[in-house]
């Protein structure tokens, strides 16, 4: 599969749709050469700090974790289909099986970083900031979110990456 580079300006793409429900994958290698990538369904794209960035969310306990933070750069991956594939690379670890091949997806990479073959969209990422979330700082309207979504004590790190490339698959 070739792509094609394109402006942001020109991407259609629903972030609430592409994430939330068809999720992406965020995918980064380490510097030895070798990839890993996971499944999200939380982040989002917008402009923060007069660029146009993408945040994304990532468990400590995550292997992606270990490979997002050994680089400066990762892509976002965004699919017509592969639902299965994407749900097996979400549920899967790559620090004891080889899902990538499992999942019946192809790694290439673009400007220097990994990507899939299959894409429709691969946004090529730079890593502005991280944090991790921190228990204290739900405000008391959303204070259920701590109970809720880290009743295990396993805040994400959010990355927010400056979107340095996007591209399409050409067809």
């Amino acid at each position: 599969m070739s792509f094609i580079k394109t402006p942001l300006s020109q991407l259609n793409i629903d972030p609430f749709g592409a994430i939330g429900q068809d999720w992406m994958l965020i995918t980064a290698a380490n510097p030895d050469g070798a990839a890993n990538t996971m499944t999200a369904s939380w982040g989002g794209l917008g402009v923060l700090w007069g660029q146009d960035v993408a945040f994304v969310f990532i468990r400590p306990q995550r292997y992606t974790k270990e490979f997002v933070d050994s680089t400066d750069r990762f892509s976002l991956t965004f699919f017509d289909g592969q639902k299965k594939a994407l749900s097996l690379l979400g549920s899967v670890s790559g620090r004891e099986r080889d899902k990538i091949t499992e999942a019946g997806l192809h790694l290439t990479d673009i400007d220097g970083v990994p990507t899939f073959e299959e894409a429709r969209v691969t946004l090529i990422c730079e890593k502005l900031y991280a944090d991790t979330i921190k228990p204290e700082c739900f405000l008391p309207t959303a204070a259920e979110n701590d109970a809720k979504w880290y009743a295990n004590k396993d805040y994400h790190t959010v990355y927010i990456a400056k979107i340095q490339a996007a591209y399409i698959a050409a067809e």
